[in-house]
């Protein structure tokens, strides 16, 4: 009998050690499931990140596309301008002489101005002291 009480003693006791590993394990199971919700989210926004990222692109090379269109236009036209230009050059005795005629001086001047990439630019150019020349004043006139 006494046996029989020592066995069930020690079944007693390995079944609380059984029921405190699980309540353990189950613990450390919620906590992974936490943890792979955390990584999923992370996962969702990182691919959510990389379709914004790649529709930028797409887009971006659609516009360049249209730009390089709109570029070879503007060259076509001017091309096309300048050709024009040289065939009334060569038709015309007046229009050569007035195409090879000096600018007055007010337009010279005028073109001479500096060219600024910004208003940033201009107001450092400014700044040190430069001034534009004065366009409504012809020498000589």
């Amino acid at each position: 009998m006494r046996v029989l009480i020592l066995l069930l003693l020690a079944a007693c006791a390995l079944a609380g050690l059984q029921t405190w590993r699980i309540g353990g394990l189950t613990e450390k199971a919620d906590q992974a499931q936490r943890i792979i919700g955390t990584l999923s989210a992370g996962i969702e926004s990182r691919d959510a990140a990389i379709n914004r990222l790649s529709d930028d692109a797409l887009r971006r090379e659609r516009q360049e596309q249209s730009l390089r269109a709109q570029l070879s236009q503007a060259g076509q036209l001017a091309r096309d301008r300048e050709v024009h230009i040289q065939r009334l050059l060569n038709e015309n005795q007046e229009m050569r002489d007035w195409y090879g005629t000096r600018l007055p001086d007010g337009i010279g001047r005028m073109h001479s101005r500096p060219t600024f990439a910004s208003a940033a630019d201009y107001l450092r150019w400014l700044s040190g002291g430069n001034q534009l020349p004065d366009t409504g004043k012809l020498t000589g006139h």
